[in-house]
């Protein structure tokens, strides 16, 4: 919200507003009152007969900067630049942002103030420590106003952005997963990993976290962790892994660990 103009480089979100032969103009939702424009050629990759078959006045994209000439108000987009990753990732971004500024307009109005008071006041300064204002939002769920100390905002907005927080934000489980492999040719060589493994387990500290432990197959050990967010769940897989691989060296085994998709 803070820049005028988007920068080279950049994925932006619009919305088609006029479809021409030779291009289309989208209205880039992040920057008011911009306008970018979209050239035939890129469209998609491929020679393209009719623009209109691809792209539609109403139609919301999600584009790359191709140039930016801020004299002239000029913005250059792609669409066949961008990938469906990118495109998928873009929206997410968007919807987050509009369920966050929504959120930040309710605590504004709760302190009698308006939205671009709320964003001059404390928006921007969430963003920058933050990265993304929900996930100020969120780590003001998961952290309480802790998460704000030393950052200068008054009790007030401290009060109300934690208020409106937990009316809105209900937190699901993430879960880490990842396998370690453990192996000890002593001749108790099985009964030493599960020892092992069941040390391992009181490497996690936090009471609503959950680990588990099941075996594979040789020398591989499945671990599972469930959390109520990505950082402690890290925290508590890397702990316990490397918790148990200090206890099988102790009792002359060797192992390794690693993350997976869950």
């Amino acid at each position: 919200m803070r820049k005028e103009f988007p920068e080279e480089g950049d994925i932006v979100i619009g919305v088609v507003k006029e479809v021409k032969p030779y291009g289309a103009f989208v209205e880039l939702l992040e920057y008011p009152g911009k306008e970018g424009m979209i050239h035939i050629s890129e469209v998609t990759s491929g020679w393209v007969k009719n623009i209109r078959d691809h792209v539609k006045p109403g139609q919301r994209v999600v584009a790359k900067v191709l140039r930016v000439d801020e004299k002239k108000g000029h913005i250059d987009l792609s669409l066949k630049r961008i990938s469906e990753q990118q495109r998928r990732e873009k929206i997410q971004e968007w919807k987050r942002f509009q369920r966050a500024s929504k959120m930040l307009e309710r605590a504004a109005e709760k302190l009698g103030k308006s939205l671009e008071e709320a964003w001059d006041e404390v928006g921007y300064l969430l963003e920058d420590e933050f990265g993304e204002l929900y996930n100020a939002f969120e780590t003001l769920v998961i952290e309480g106003k802790e998460a704000l100390e030393g950052l200068d905002i008054s009790e007030d907005w401290k009060n109300v952005l934690y208020e409106v927080a937990k009316e809105s934000i209900e937190l699901t489980n993430v879960e880490v997963e990842g396998i370690i492999e453990m192996t000890c040719f002593e001749p108790d060589g099985i009964d030493r990993i599960k020892k092992a493994l069941k040390e391992a387990l009181k490497a996690n500290p936090y009471e609503d976290v959950e680990v588990k432990i099941t075996y594979v197959g040789a020398p591989k050990y499945r671990v599972e962790v469930i959390a109520p967010d990505y950082k402690s769940g890290e925290e508590v897989f890397k702990n316990v892994c490397e918790s148990a691989i200090k206890a099988i060296k102790k009792l002359k085994g060797e192992g390794k660990y690693y993350r997976v998709k869950s």
